[in-house]
């Protein structure tokens, strides 16, 4: 019999849509868990406090979204509508990654996926927020380590504009924010330039000083100008690029450098206090522990690049960027680790708390690494009255793993909540793994 062209249009279609469904399934996301409603004790584990304490056979209670009890396990379990038990395990504060492209940046080599930044020199009105993705496929695969919380921070420009920092559960962008605008991101003009690649690295030449000087004398300019708009109260009509600046004068923003040389590390603190920028905060900061004194006499705060890479310099230890966080905890310098400057930033953020685990085993005692992706790390960001440590009052945003969570052996993520939220800790690396386990 003969099949009429609209019987094999509706076959055809069927056959598609068949074909959607278990891709439509393995794209899910997990959905974001709704309000607390119930009071939530989870105890008999080894509560990892964030600021040096420990305390073994624990307990900590939230509800409403904030911790109302961190003690020991005693006697408090009536009070509270749900009881986890989690003996043998370990409690932490969720982990939080400081300069993220989190959210921004999808898939490398798709440039449609890509919105880390933008064109331009002197953008400081841009705004890592807008372009954040909350629905990234990527996020779940980051909280599955513990990392619940990001500044998520833009790249490329000489003043690249503007950081955010977010919790990793929600459905818009607004309802991520914990703290909007929080800095000014600035790439200072850096003073030495290695020829070759990373596996032939050539020599090391000075500066080229006609274009370093010039780009240095455009930031000067521009921060000048920005201080003068700041003087005055309310300009029409309003610049929108020195309007954004203008928190740098008030304190209620930070302007975050990134900067690797010891020279260019000096330049920029001087230059930003000297200007009139009430806090500057060093990224990169692989030369920041040779100029430790002028960083503490300053109050300037560090956010050390990524510690799994290779020296800057051929002469320098091989282990030397494993070391950096102990040299700085020696010299007084508050800092914290992340996982920036360098490939797949964003898909890696998850190693995140191994980096402060190799930073432990270079020096770095093991509670003290613990602060540099927690309670220093909120403190670097001024949230620290928020979250980063477990702590009555702050946010009940924290983790439970079966083992040590710096170390990839131990590293196990049980259960997980932000802001008292238990969120799902399934992902699409988790969706194919189950998919193909038993593929013969």
């Amino acid at each position: 019999m003969k099949k009429s062209k609209s019987m094999i249009a509706d076959r055809f279609i069927s056959m598609f849509a068949a074909l959607l469904v278990p891709c439509a399934l393995l794209a899910q996301r997990p959905t974001p868990a709704p309000p607390q409603t119930r009071s939530v004790l989870v105890t008999g584990g080894t509560v990892h406090v964030g600021d040096g304490k420990v305390i073994d056979e624990g307990a900590v209670g939230f509800r409403g979204g904030r911790i109302d009890y961190v003690g020991y396990n005693y006697g408090v379990t009536a009070a509270y509508d749900t009881v986890i038990d989690a003996k043998g395990q370990h409690v932490y504060p969720g982990f939080i990654a400081l300069d993220a492209t989190l959210g921004l940046v999808e898939i490398e080599q798709a440039r449609s996926t890509v919105d880390q930044q933008d064109i331009g020199s002197m953008e400081p009105e841009l705004r890592a927020i807008s372009a954040f993705k909350c629905d990234s496929r990527v996020i779940p695969t980051v909280r599955a380590n513990g990392v619940l919380m990001a500044q998520i921070a833009p790249r490329g420009l000489t003043i690249a504009g503007s950081s955010s920092v977010v919790q990793l559960d929600a459905w818009e962008n607004d309802d991520a924010i914990v703290k909007a605008d929080d800095g000014i991101f600035l790439s200072w003009p850096i003073a030495y330039q290695r020829s070759g690649w990373w596996a032939e690295p050539g020599e090391t030449d000075s500066e080229k000083k006609d274009e370093r000087a010039r780009r240095l004398a455009e930031i000067a300019a521009f921060i000048r100008r920005a201080r003068a708009y700041a003087q005055v109260a309310t300009q029409s009509p309003p610049d929108p690029r020195l309007e954004a600046m203008r928190g740098l004068f008030s304190g209620s923003k930070s302007l975050f450098v990134r900067a690797n040389a010891a020279k260019e590390i000096v330049e920029a603190v001087q230059f930003a206090k000297a200007e009139g920028v009430k806090r500057t905060v060093i990224v990169g900061g692989y030369d920041a522990w040779r100029v430790a004194d002028l960083l503490r006499e300053n109050k300037v705060d560090v956010v050390l690049r990524r510690t799994h890479s290779l020296p800057l310099r051929p002469d320098d230890d091989v282990d030397l960027p494993y070391r950096l966080p102990a040299l700085l905890k020696e010299r007084g310098v508050r800092f914290c680790v992340s996982y920036s400057d360098g490939s797949r930033e964003h898909s890696g953020l998850r190693s995140l708390p191994f980096t402060a685990g190799t930073a432990r085993a270079y020096g770095l005692l093991g509670e003290d690494a613990l602060r540099a992706i927690t309670l220093d790390a909120a403190a670097v960001l001024g949230v620290d009255d928020k979250c980063g440590s477990l702590t009555v009052g702050k946010d009940a945003t924290l983790f439970v793993s079966s083992g040590d969570a710096l170390d990839m052996r131990g590293n196990d993520v049980r259960l997980a909540f932000i802001q008292g939220r238990r969120i799902v800790l399934d992902d699409h690396q988790k969706q194919l793994f189950r998919q193909y386990k038993d593929r013969r």
